[in-house]
């Protein structure tokens, strides 16, 4: 009797239509792989140690989080065009439309590499030119996300419980606010960049207080509901980002008020950086020492890898640089050790998802239909209307 031989991962797509199909399930958390690649590079440029060769190694990584965002945009642009259901399901999913923030950040992040380590090798002016556009697109695009995604959830979902992928979409404008401050010195002197700076603050302000309105119920559904499923438990990891990001931005307002603002307000700015910084850095470890804890616990009941271990590194990511920023302006050496553990951290995480994103890519499993690989695991929540 002639046996089957087993199923194979279809090979990669070489016509048009099969690399159309190949990117219909190919959602919004993929540019999470963008961010995390992103601020390796920035983060590792601004440790307060000398690492002999970091600078050109994190200029690599920037030059590959280019490309990969290029390639993702390439693919989700295909998306759009071929699979437009699909792509209504997303935004109708309260377990993926929150992830669309992360377009923002992606954006966001790939552009302030581009200023810090990027003009290495294409140039100052290009680099401007380049963190312009993205920074200017990021910022559009994120704010708009701040709002159509929290509407989407009132209007639309039917959730029974919150999740911290809520945070995604409000904490994008967070990031605008810490990488803004980077565009400063290339616009001219006055009032072009007081706006800036001002509206950067703004977007702190709609960023923290949007998060101050989200934290509560994610811990809140811990409290009541339980650990969250084991392939969510990594989603954790996101509180870190607004608080390393908030962190981050206060420090880079610090530095970047001197000689925009009035010596007032500068000095204010100064002083701020380092009463919020600390206080919010201090929460962070708590958090990091609690979300670690949880996946240990979810790791040792067997949870396996998904997109979801990319939230190991961003959010940590954030707080290397808010480390940074409190090392530079307390001149601590303990933010310095922080911030160098931390990086160790980020560079662990960020090699072992991208290992596991690469397998799964080959093999197939990451762009299967769901419920047959480890797409975008989702909450347990009623469906959409």
């Amino acid at each position: 009797m002639a046996t089957l031989a087993p199923s194979r991962p279809a090979p990669l797509a070489t016509t048009p239509g099969v690399r159309a199909a190949a990117v219909r399930h190919l959602g919004p958390h993929w540019y999470a792989s963008v961010m995390g690649t992103a601020i390796v590079a920035n983060a590792g440029a601004a440790l307060p140690v000398h690492v002999p060769g970091l600078r050109a190694v994190c200029t690599a990584v920037w030059a590959l989080s280019l490309a990969l965002l290029l390639t993702l945009l390439t693919a989700r642009s295909a998306h759009w065009i071929h699979h437009r259901d699909r792509a209504r399901e997303h935004l109708m999913d309260p377990a993926v439309a929150p992830f669309y923030g992360c377009l923002s950040m992606a954006l966001l992040a790939v552009g302030a590499g581009t200023l810090t380590v990027g003009q290495d090798w294409i140039g100052l002016p290009a680099a401007v030119a380049v963190d312009t556009v993205l920074f200017t697109a990021g910022t559009v695009i994120g704010l708009a996300a701040a709002v159509a995604i929290p509407y989407l959830m009132v209007v639309h979902h039917r959730i029974e419980g919150a999740s911290p992928v809520w945070l995604l979409p409000v904490v994008a404008p967070m990031v605008s606010a810490a990488v803004g401050p980077l565009l400063l010195p290339h616009l001219p002197a006055g009032q072009p960049q007081q706006t800036l700076l001002i509206a950067c603050y703004a977007m702190f302000g709609v960023s923290l207080l949007a998060t101050l309105v989200m934290l509560p119920l994610v811990f809140g559904r811990l409290v009541t509901g339980g650990p969250l499923p084991l392939a969510l438990t990594p989603t954790l990891f996101l509180v870190l980002g607004p608080l390393g990001q908030s962190t981050t931005a206060a420090n880079k307002f610090a530095d970047a008020a001197t000689g925009v603002l009035p010596a007032p307000y500068a000095h204010g700015f100064a002083a701020f950086a380092v009463l919020y910084g600390v206080p919010v850095m201090g929460f962070a470890l708590l958090w990091l020492a609690l979300a670690g804890a949880m996946v240990v616990r979810a790791r040792r009941q067997g949870m396996g890898f998904a997109m979801t271990w990319w939230a190991f590194t961003f959010p940590v990511g954030t707080c290397v640089t808010g480390a940074e920023g409190l090392a530079h302006h307390t001149g601590l050496a303990a933010y310095s050790a922080l911030a160098v553990a931390l990086y160790v951290f980020l560079v662990a995480a960020w090699l072992v998802a991208g290992f596991h994103t690469v397998r799964g890519l080959f093999s197939g499993a990451l762009l299967a239909a769901p419920g047959r690989g480890p797409v975008a695991p989702r909450p347990v929540t009623a469906r959409t209307t």
